[in-house]
């Protein structure tokens, strides 16, 4: 089993804004000696969140979903956070999840995705616990009206879910979380009214792309949701991302970028001072939602390589006060892994089935020790282990 041996959370700035979520009274953590000793409270800085203090809690990172609810829900029962009786339930008690990006595009249920993470995480908070997303490159993508990777039934998800926001008036956030329970009737319904003809009818694509623009575009509902969340997030002392993490995102600015991005997409592009999107973000190979530096396989690179990669990642730890770095983006064949002295975690595995359709692996963190989950290969209840020593 891989030890990191973590130091102590680095100090934060003292402007920055806290959040306290309290553990409820049953949230306990036991100690070796059998005492029971009460959790201290999870401390949230920065908005979007940036840095996180969460005190003995267990994490867990789930890597790229796409659209892909199935999968997302084996994902998280894998995790032990989910109940499996179909009522959507957080079961994690004060555990932390941390997605990191990439829900959008590839598959047919984003909203739902969303919707029901909200959902957990307003049920982690009552529990000592939390939920946190990270957003991806797909997601930049969407609030940018880039929808070359939509698939055709999400567009079809756009449009129910337009028409699901005009019976609840103006309360979005109760529509928004209602969504998980209310999505698989609407797409029942839309199924047994199709025909053959429909995968021809340019009047609904048409639709279906206004919808999505509406709800996607800066200052929309779902890209004002998608603002909630940063694209980097430091978790006590691991640091997760969608792409990576280089030194010149720290030099930078941390907190700047998050806040530069969610405002970016909070901000309607209908006025005259909407911000340009966040390039050092947003776009380009070395960008926090787009790099692959550190996704390659060592075995393609050569020794010189190799260590400048190393040291690249080492001076990126060093500089945001954390000793690991977890990532998604590029689809892990051999599964979740590490490289670099596991100084760097590689969390996607390509689950959705608009992906590799490959089985949900997800990376759990208990303080210096992490650890992968993976199903067994014919039933999902029965997990493997793999340890990196």
């Amino acid at each position: 089993m891989t030890s990191f041996y973590l130091n102590s959370l680095l100090p934060l700035p003292a402007s920055h804004p806290q959040k306290l979520l309290e553990p409820s009274p049953s949230s306990l953590l036991s100690t070796s000696s059998s005492n029971e000793v009460a959790l201290k409270p999870i401390v949230i800085n920065g908005d979007p969140p940036t840095f996180v203090s969460a005190p003995s809690r267990r994490i867990i990172a789930v890597g790229d979903l796409h659209g892909d609810l199935s999968k997302a829900r084996d994902a998280l029962q894998l995790a032990g956070v989910l109940s499996s009786d179909g009522r959507d339930q957080w079961i994690g008690e004060d555990t932390v999840l941390v997605q990191v990006g990439d829900i959008l595009d590839r598959g047919e249920d984003e909203i739902a995705i969303l919707s029901l993470l909200r959902l957990l995480d307003e049920q982690a908070k009552a529990n000592g616990g939390a939920v946190f997303q990270v957003n991806g490159n797909h997601e930049t993508m969407n609030v940018e009206g880039d929808f070359r990777y939509v698939d055709t039934r999400a567009f079809d998800e756009c449009i129910d879910f337009l028409d699901y926001l005009e019976d609840y008036a103006q309360d979005y956030d109760k529509a928004f979380k209602n969504w998980i329970f209310e999505s698989r009737q609407f797409k029942e319904d839309r199924k047994s009214s199709q025909t053959y003809w429909d995968q021809w009818n340019v009047v609904k694509r048409q639709k279906g792309v206004i919808a999505r623009s509406v709800l996607f575009r800066p200052g929309g509902r779902l890209a004002c949701e998608l603002a909630r969340h940063g694209v980097i997030l430091r978790v006590n002392n691991w640091v997760f991302c969608h792409g990576g993490l280089l030194p010149h995102h720290v030099a930078y600015g941390v907190e700047r970028i998050n806040r530069e991005v969610s405002t970016w997409m909070k901000s309607s592009s209908d006025d005259e001072d909407s911000p340009e999107m966040p390039f050092i973000a947003t776009r380009g190979y070395d960008s926090v939602v787009w790099s692959r530096l550190y996704s390659r396989e060592t075995s393609d690179l050569n020794e010189y390589q190799i260590e400048q990669v190393s040291k690249i990642l080492r001076d990126s730890l060093e500089a945001v006060g954390a000793k690991a770095m977890v990532v998604g983006h590029t689809p892990q064949l051999s599964g979740v892994n590490c490289e670099y002295g596991c100084g760097i975690w590689r969390v996607d595995v390509g689950m959705s089935s608009g992906v590799l359709d490959s089985r949900p692996e997800v990376l759990e963190i208990r303080g210096d020790k992490a650890r992968v989950i993976r199903s067994n290969r014919d039933r999902l209840h029965e997990l493997q282990v793999a340890d990196y020593i």
